[in-house]
C-alpha cells in the first residue's frame, strides 16, 4: 500500500511539471531545468510524510470504514497548504510551481483514492474467502455480552475481525478437574464455549489466554463487575504480551465520525454527537446533488432517448409512470420512472397478493406478470429509475439517500423508522448497495435509520461509486 502510494504520488507530480514544462515553456515566470527536476522530488516527499503523520496507514482504519479516505483527503490538503506556503516564502519559487501543484494535488488525490479502493476491494475477497487480512480477537466479558460481541465480528468477516477466544468473570467460568488452588491449563475448558469459540478462562488470565492463541487484540465488554481496576489490571496484562485493549460500547449504529473522547477530571468521557438534519452540511449536500444530477443528465441524454423510444416502440401506454411518494418531513411528492408495467398494474396487487416475495410492506416478485419484457431489462439494470434524475433537479430526492416510500408503507411504520423522512429520499442508497430486494426488511430499515443520523459527502460518493457495480451486477433487482 505504500508502494503504491508512493507511485501514485511521484506520478502525478512529474505528470504536473511535465504538463508545465511541455505546453509552457519559455513563457514568463517558468522555473529553471533544475527547480522542474527537484520540485516533483519535493512534493512527493512532503506528501508522503503527510500521509503518516495523518496515520493514513494505521491497520486499525485501513479497510475498515471512510475514516481512510478522510485521513488521505485531510493529508492532501496539509501537503498543499504547506507547499503553497513554501512557494510564496521561497524566492526561487515562482507563480507556475503553485500552478502545476494545482494539477498535482488533485490528480494524486484522485489516484490516492483509486488505488486504497481497489486495495479495500481485494481485502474484502480475502477475507471473505477466510484466506487471510484477518485480526484475530480475544474477547473478555460476562457470557450474554461477550455472545453478543462474538455474534456480531465473526458475522461480519468483511470488517477484519475474528474472535479465537473469550475469558469470562470467574463465577461463568467452571472450575474444571483442577483441585483447589491449582490452575487450569490454557487449552479451553472441557466443554465450555460461548458463541462457538472456546472460553480459556477467567479474567486474570486474559494475557495468558491472547498470546496462547496469538490474538491482535482483546476486545472487553464492561459491566458492573469489570470496573476500571479490572480493565487497568487487564491493560497491564496485555502490554506484557504486546497485545492491544479495546473497550465495547453499546452505541448501535452510530458512526465512528459522530463519536470522540473528551478527557474530563481523570476521566474519559465518550462524547456522541447528536445528528444534525439542517444547516451548513445539507446545503453542501444539495449543491452537490444539483451539480451531479445536472452532469449525469446530460450524460446519460443519449441512454434517456434510446430507453424512451423502446418503452414507447413495445408496449401501450404512457412512456413514464408517475407515483406518489413520501419525501422529506412527510411531504408527498411524485416520482418519475420510465414505465415497466403494463397499463393498470397498480389494480392487480391484491390479486397478487399470496404471491408477494417481498418483505415488509413491500410488494415484490421475482417473476412479476405485470412486467413488460422491455421493462424487465430496464428493472434489471436501473434503467427504469433514471428520470428520477429531474426529481433531484427538482429538490424532492438526493442521488444518495433513503429508499423512497409509499404513502401506505409509511402509514405503517413505528417512531424507529420514521427517522427516515428526515432527509430527502434518494436515488440510490446503503439499501442498493446491500442486496436491494434481497434485503430483510428489518436489515433495510436500519441501513435507512443509519444513513440518515450519519451521513457525510464522503459516504455519498462512495456509495455512487458502489452503486455503479450493483447496477452491473443485477443482485437484488426485480
Amino acid at each position: 500500500m505504500r508502494f503504491t502510494d508512493t507511485a501514485v504520488v511521484i506520478a502525478s507530480a512529474i505528470l504536473a511539471y511535465v504538463l508545465d514544462a511541455t505546453l509552457l515553456a519559455g513563457t514568463p515566470g517558468h522555473p529553471g531545468p533544475l527547480w522542474s527536476a527537484v520540485a516533483p522530488a519535493l512534493v512527493a516527499v512532503v506528501w508522503i510524510a503527510a500521509l503518516t503523520a495523518r496515520s493514513s496507514y494505521d491497520l486499525r482504519v485501513v479497510g475498515r470504514d471512510h475514516t481512510e479516505y478522510r485521513r488521505i483527503v485531510g493529508a492532501t490538503w496539509t501537503s498543499m497548504s504547506l507547499l503553497v506556503v513554501v512557494a510564496w516564502l521561497t524566492a526561487s519559487v515562482g507563480p507556475r510551481d503553485v500552478l502545476a501543484l494545482a494539477v498535482a494535488l488533485p490528480l494524486g488525490l484522485v489516484g490516492l483514492i483509486g488505488s486504497r479502493y481497489a486495495w479495500r476491494q481485494w481485502v474484502a475477497r480475502t477475507r471473505r474467502r477466510g484466506t487471510g487480512c484477518m485480526t484475530p480477537v480475544l474477547v473478555a466479558g460476562h457470557r450474554e455480552q461477550a455472545e453478543r460481541v462474538i455474534r456480531r465480528l465473526n458475522d461480519a468477516p468483511y470488517r477484519g475481525f475474528v474472535v479465537v477466544g473469550a475469558c469470562l468473570p470467574s463465577d461463568e467460568t467452571p472450575a474444571g478437574e483442577t483441585a483447589p488452588g491449582e490452575t487450569p491449563p490454557l487449552d479451553g475448558l472441557p466443554g465450555d464455549e460461548v458463541g462457538g469459540v472456546p472460553v480459556l478462562g477467567d479474567l486474570s488470565r486474559v494475557g495468558e489466554a491472547a498470546a496462547l492463541v496469538r490474538a491482535s487484540a482483546v476486545a472487553v465488554s464492561a459491566s458492573g463487575s469489570i470496573t476500571t481496576e479490572v480493565v487497568r489490571q487487564l491493560g497491564w496484562q496485555l502490554e506484557r504480551v504486546g497485545v492491544d485493549l479495546m473497550l465495547t460500547t453499546e452505541l448501535a449504529d452510530v458512526a465512528p465520525a459522530r463519536v470522540s473522547v473528551a478527557p474530563a477530571a481523570g476521566l474519559s468521557l465518550l462524547h456522541v454527537a447528536a445528528p444534525r438534519f439542517r444547516g451548513s452540511k445539507f446545503r453542501v449536500k444539495q449543491a452537490m446533488d444539483w451539480v451531479l444530477a445536472a452532469v449525469l443528465t446530460l450524460l446519460a441524454s443519449p441512454v434517456l432517448l434510446s430507453v424512451g423510444l423502446a418503452v414507447a416502440l413495445t408496449s401501450q401506454g404512457p412512456l413514464f409512470y408517475l407515483s406518489e411518494r413520501v419525501g422529506r418531513d412527510g411531504k408527498i411528492f411524485r416520482m418519475f420512472k420510465f414505465r415497466t408495467m403494463r397499463v393498470g398494474a397498480d389494480r392487480e396487487v391484491k390479486a397478487l397478493t399470496e404471491d408477494n416475495e417481498g418483505a415488509g410492506p413491500l410488494f415484490k416478485m421475482r417473476t412479476d406478470p405485470r412486467i413488460t419484457r422491455v421493462g424487465r431489462v430496464l428493472r434489471r439494470y436501473s434503467l427504469d429509475e433514471l428520470p428520477q434524475l429531474l426529481n433531484v433537479l427538482g429538490g424532492h430526492m438526493s442521488l444518495v439517500g433513503p429508499r423512497p416510500a409509499l404513502p401506505h408503507e409509511v402509514a405503517a411504520y413505528e417512531e424507529r423508522m420514521r427517522r427516515r423522512l428526515l432527509v430527502k429520499p434518494g436515488m440510490t442508497g446503503m439499501w442498493q448497495v446491500s442486496g436491494r430486494s434481497d434485503l430483510p426488511w428489518e436489515e433495510a430499515v436500519r441501513l435507512d435509520v443509519y444513513y440518515a443520523e450519519n451521513w457525510t459527502p464522503l459516504q455519498d460518493l462512495a456509495i455512487l461509486g458502489q452503486t455503479a457495480r450493483a447496477v452491473v451486477s443485477g443482485r437484488g433487482a426485480y
